[in-house]
């Protein structure tokens, strides 16, 4: 923050005591414990924290210093609202008694682990299903907790929490996405700058990518004017955690910005502008190599870290480079302190090349294969 202004330097307890005694004349006891002393002190400290809060009040008033509901003020006079929490969605498989009906509103769940803390998570079907003639059915489900604690790995999904009979069994094949928590101060900053510093006008492509942002579960926007020729805009979607967006949220920004895609102008979009919003296309970085691990160091600790390591380097480049960089996969390695050397390093079957990222893709961890 800018210098504070005069009249709130050296507002300190001890310093404003020591001006108003400065006052007093020179005849009069003003020890420390002293008449005079006793009746200043009390006055003193209620002006040292009348400054303090003179102070908050002035970093309250400026967006780069205000937090929570005051940065909901600050940034709400320039139209930019913090983003709610969005709930994670994804697909079960419920296996059991052939014409066995799963309700809509069905109740699955991870399970709690009562050593690591780890509380359950709870999922609610979309929708009506029956279980077929093979035994199985799969039904949308929804977190029914919002938040990225929705966001679960492929199989954890195991534990029928409302009771159902016929049904024997319950998985998600694939991980849960799109879970997303209330907008953060700093991501709340960043778009405000956005707006405040790059001003969308008249649908430029600055309006087109802070449309898409103000959507609650959106991370990441790249806008292709002329998409499919004149009057055409393709808006590509991330969500939170640099992945694809899922369909709720691409379709609640194809509904904001232009919700009948014939130009007509019903949305935000200007008239004549027909907008496509879509999710972007993942693309797989699978990674390969031999591993010199030091000792006491596990295959499998290290495949863990560095498919985290990868995932955190992925994300930097969503949207914003156009290639995923064989050194910097390399320096994730490099960087383990468990890992001593490698050897034979691919990245999607290939060695020191990058990969090309085409626009309206985002790159993402595929397999990690790693052997001594």
């Amino acid at each position: 923050m800018a210098e504070l202004p005069l009249y709130l330097e050296d507002q300190t307890e001890e310093e404003i005591m020591r001006r108003m005694l400065a006052r007093v004349p020179s005849d009069l006891d003003k020890s420390e414990g002293s008449f005079m002393w006793d009746a200043a002190a009390p006055a003193a400290f209620m002006l040292s924290e009348a400054a303090v809060w003179a102070q908050q009040v002035l970093e309250r008033g400026f967006a780069q210093t205000a937090y929570g509901e005051y940065l909901d003020l600050r940034c709400a006079e320039h139209g930019v609202v913090r983003r709610e929490a969005v709930a994670a969605r994804g697909e079960v498989t419920f296996t059991g008694k052939p014409g066995t009906l799963v309700a809509e509103g069905t109740v699955v769940a991870t399970p709690a682990d009562e050593l690591s803390r780890e509380v359950s998570i709870e999922f609610a079907t979309a929708a009506d299903a029956v279980i077929g003639d093979e035994g199985i059915c799969k039904i949308s489900v929804r977190a029914v907790a919002a938040g990225k604690n929705g966001n679960v790995p492929a199989g954890t999904i195991t534990v029928m929490t409302t009771s159902l009979s016929g049904i024997t069994s319950v998985v998600n094949e694939a991980e849960t996405k799109g879970g997303a928590d209330v907008e953060s101060d700093a991501s709340l900053l960043e778009r405000f700058y956005g707006k405040v510093r790059s001003p969308g006008t008249s649908g430029n492509k600055a309006q087109y990518t802070q449309w898409a942002f103000d959507q609650p579960g959106v991370g990441g926007v790249q806008v292709r004017p002329l998409w499919k020729g004149p009057g055409t805009v393709g808006i590509y979607l991330l969500d939170v955690d640099k992945r694809a967006a899922n369909t709720e949220t691409v379709a609640a920004v194809q509904k904001y910005i232009d919700p009948s895609q014939d130009g007509q102008g019903l949305g935000a979009a200007p008239a004549g502008a027909v907008v496509t919003v879509m999710a972007a296309e993942e693309v797989p970085v699978s990674i390969r190599a031999k591993l010199t691990l030091a000792s006491g160091a596990s295959l499998g600790s290290v495949k863990a870290m560095i498919e985290k390591g990868v995932r955190e380097y992925l994300k930097t480049v969503a949207f914003a480079d156009p290639l995923v960089r064989y050194t910097r996969i390399a320096a994730v390695l490099l960087d383990l302190s468990a890992i001593i050397d490698y050897a034979d390093l691919t990245v999607n079957g290939v060695n020191n090349t990058n990969l090309q990222i085409s626009p309206g893709q985002v790159a993402v961890l595929g397999t990690v294969d790693v052997y001594e």
